[in-house]
């Protein structure tokens, strides 16, 4: 009987054990719903640094490099500038102009010279240099360029080609939101400077806010969130841009708004040999990789800037040079208003504005003729 009573007290208490093991399914699920979402979000973290992680630049010359097919010159710190000469020979020339090319752009793509006149080029003794600036076409990247450096670094390839103390500077777009940078930190080197269609930082902190956010609401909802993207997040930027999730900026995304013209009210057009040349220097532009030349020129150009341009005093307070604004009416990538409000508060500006005109009005006939004009003093 005793030994009966242990087997079954033996039986009991292994059953009890079992059910003491046994796991709390509910428990088991929850647990599960609860980590998954927390593996999840690690893994999208993971994914999004990895991703957000630009590739290295491509290499440039020999011996396995990408090819250099124009001539460069070396700055001090080591890095190459390539550059591109039009018009008359510089020791000849009476006016020495450096040109800033664009967003997405390159050398080649130098629409005051590629479009003016050969007679007024001739006649004035106008002699044009474009250089590729960091990063972009067969120029070195420069991983710590900023405003101040790409300012400095003009001066430097001025000094280097033997431009003379002063020389003029004509920029467009991109490159002519640059030229805030000149007339900020080398305003004494410069003989002149034309901003064509120049882009508009919508963060500088004197513009208005109620502006800004009127015409920040009118841009297409892709390019309002890259470019906050690029201003609150530069460190997101590349990925960004190359996500495939949704719909990237249009400019990067060289969506047919890029080359939305709408001109017809100023003049004849004949731009199809100049659309052919853009769209060969937009392969150029990219070869080294898309973060060091079109990702950084937007965290630089919508970034947080150390100057506010509507802060600049008058550069030439004797009248010794002049600065132009020019502004298409209907630009729908520059918006007119902003540029209006900055000419107004900066009245050293000489503002020009053309009725009918969107952002690729320069490549019109006759308006590089126009923008020469206007800059260069004529010498008798």
């Amino acid at each position: 009987m005793e030994a009966e009573a242990k087997r079954k007290i033996s039986a009991a208490s292994a059953r009890s054990d079992t059910r003491k093991s046994k796991p709390n399914s509910s428990y088991s699920s929850s647990g599960i719903f609860i980590k998954f979402p927390v593996v999840f979000f690690i893994g999208f973290l993971a994914y999004v640094y990895q991703a957000a992680y630009p590739p290295t630049p491509k290499k440039l010359g020999p011996p396995d490099g990408l090819p250099i097919t124009s001539p460069r010159i070396k700055l001090r710190d080591g890095r190459h500038l390539s550059y591109k000469e039009y018009g008359v020979p510089k020791e000849s020339a009476t006016y020495k102009i450096i040109y800033v090319h664009a967003f997405d752009a390159v050398k080649h793509d130098t629409v005051i010279a590629t479009t003016a006149s050969p007679a007024l080029i001739e006649d004035l003794g106008i002699y044009i240099v474009s250089f590729d600036r960091p990063g972009y076409g067969e120029s070195d990247p420069d991983p710590k360029r900023t405003l101040k450096s790409l300012a400095l670094d003009t001066e430097e390839f001025a000094d280097q080609l033997g431009l003379g103390s002063k020389f003029y500077v004509v920029g467009f777009s991109m490159g002519g939101q640059a030229v805030w940078s000149f007339l900020k930190y080398i305003p004494h080197r410069l003989a002149g400077a034309t901003l064509i269609a120049p882009v508009v930082n919508f963060w500088w902190p004197n513009l208005p806010s109620n502006l800004t956010q009127k015409e920040n609401s009118k841009l297409l909802l892709q390019d309002k969130w890259s470019l906050r993207v690029a201003h609150h997040l530069p460190w997101l930027t590349y990925w960004w841009n190359t996500q495939k999730w949704f719909p990237i900026q249009t400019v990067i995304a060289r969506s047919p708004i890029f080359f939305l013209l709408k001109i017809e009210n100023l003049c004849q057009i004949s731009l199809l040999v100049e659309l052919d040349l853009m769209y060969v220097c937009l392969e150029q532009a990219r070869q080294q990789g898309e973060f060091e030349s079109i990702h950084r020129d937007l965290n630089i150009g919508f970034g947080r800037w150390d100057f506010d341009p509507l802060n600049i005093d008058n550069p030439f307070p004797n009248h010794e040079a002049c600065v132009h604004v020019w502004q298409g009416e209907e630009d729908v990538l520059v918006p007119p208003p902003l540029q209006r409000y900055i000419a107004q508060k900066l009245s050293w500006i000489n503002y020009h504005e053309l009725k009918g005109a969107g952002h690729m009005f320069p490549y019109a006939d006759g308006i590089s003729d126009s923008i020469l004009k206007e800059l260069l003093p004529r010498k008798n």
